[in-house]
């Protein structure tokens, strides 16, 4: 299956969102180390995607930008690691749960508002727009072609 890089930040963004609500039940959602989300347990990032999906929008927004400052603030190599653990985690998967998760996402983004939608398309265009030219030409020799 052909995957875009965006398609798989993205679904590692989502995942790495969920880790930080697993923290403390009662204690704010805080953004986890990006390098942290690999080394948990299916159960544990399953426990932390329960969390964010019970917190408030706002805590989700206020999350989504702590992570994405985190995320800013890694080296292009840094970077390009977590891309990789992602690729090779995302490749290991069967179709069927390569399905299960691309469905999920679909009613994730589906659930949202079209305030949420258009500051999700916003952040991806920001995302790619920090991007090395080598990283962008790299993501678009990936893309597919229709």
């Amino acid at each position: 299956m052909n995957h875009t890089f965006c398609s798989l930040l993205v679904r590692w963004l989502a995942c790495g969102a969920l880790l930080c609500s697993a923290v403390a039940q009662a204690a704010p959602l805080t953004a986890p180390d990006a390098r942290e989300w690999s080394r948990l347990s299916p159960a544990q990032q399953a426990e932390i995607k329960r969390r964010l999906k019970d917190a408030s929008p706002a805590e989700r927004q206020a999350f989504r930008q702590r992570l994405r400052e985190q995320l800013e603030t890694l080296t292009p190599q840094e970077r390009q690691a977590l891309i990789e653990q992602a690729r090779q985690r995302w490749q290991a998967l069967t179709p069927e749960e390569k399905r299960r998760l691309a469905d999920e996402r679909r009613d994730q983004v589906g659930q949202m508002t079209l305030a949420e939608r258009r500051e999700l398309l916003r952040q991806r265009r920001d995302m790619l727009n920090k991007l090395s030219p080598a990283e962008r030409r790299a993501l678009r020799e990936k893309l597919p072609t229709n």
